[in-house]
């Protein structure tokens, strides 16, 4: 699903720069669950983000899907993603002024889908989530767990092939982290791809494979389970 080639990531400014990633070669196959870890400053964020078409490499290659995406124009990056990418972040991310409800319908919406079908998308996966009995609430009147969970809907609403998930639960007490990581492994199961950027090492052994970077290289690569 993804493979990246000699992939660099350079931040400029006037007086100073930063290779954040260098020459990062990377394969993900399509039904894994990649857990990236590393201390703080050492480019799991950055990768995320360009895996996530978020951003452009500075160098070298990113596939996805089969297709050669490194030098996509923003448009073209955002007609890719918002049909085949969910993303999962640390502080929800969650937009305070619309409902769970409208949270969750928001990326369907974008893609443009009738009506009728949006209501039947969003209503399915708040039920599975365990939050339709919440639709009506905004953000502020839900604990960090719950938040999370209308997250994680938002992210699957629209059947994507891959989550980004950035410190999933890194807000979260650990029993609510615990069912974070259940779904996101329940997801997994069912044949969604999963690249999680994480400190817990606990979270980690939930994926298949364990990356380490080290200011921005991939200093090692630990399977934990066979797909």
């Amino acid at each position: 699903m993804i493979k990246t080639n000699e992939l660099v990531k350079v931040f400029r400014t006037d007086e100073v720069e930063t290779t954040a990633l260098n020459k990062v070669n990377l394969n993900i196959e399509s039904g894994e669950f990649v857990a990236i870890m590393g201390p703080s400053g050492c480019g799991k964020s950055t990768l995320l983000n360009i895996l996530g078409l978020l951003d452009n490499p500075s160098a070298g290659e990113l596939h996805f899907t089969d297709q050669e995406v490194s030098k996509h124009s923003e448009r073209q990056r955002t007609n890719l993603r918002k049909s085949n990418i969910g993303f999962v972040f640390q502080s929800f991310n969650l937009i305070d002024e619309l409902t769970v409800y409208e949270n969750v319908e928001l990326p369907l919406l974008y893609l443009n889908m009738p009506s009728s079908e949006r209501k039947k998308r969003v209503e399915e996966v708040l039920d599975r989530m365990k939050m339709s009995h919440r639709k009506k609430h905004f953000p502020q009147q839900l604990s960090g767990g719950q938040q999370q969970r209308v997250a994680i809907s938002r992210a699957v609403v629209t059947n994507p092939k891959l989550i980004l998930a950035d410190e999933p639960t890194g807000n979260l007490d650990s029993a609510n982290g615990e069912e974070v990581m259940n779904l996101l492994s329940e997801l997994n199961n069912e044949g969604t791809t999963i690249v999680m950027v994480t400190h817990s090492p606990s979270d980690a052994e939930k994926a298949h494979r364990i990356v380490q970077l080290f200011d921005g290289h991939i200093v090692t690569e630990n399977i934990k389970k066979v797909l």
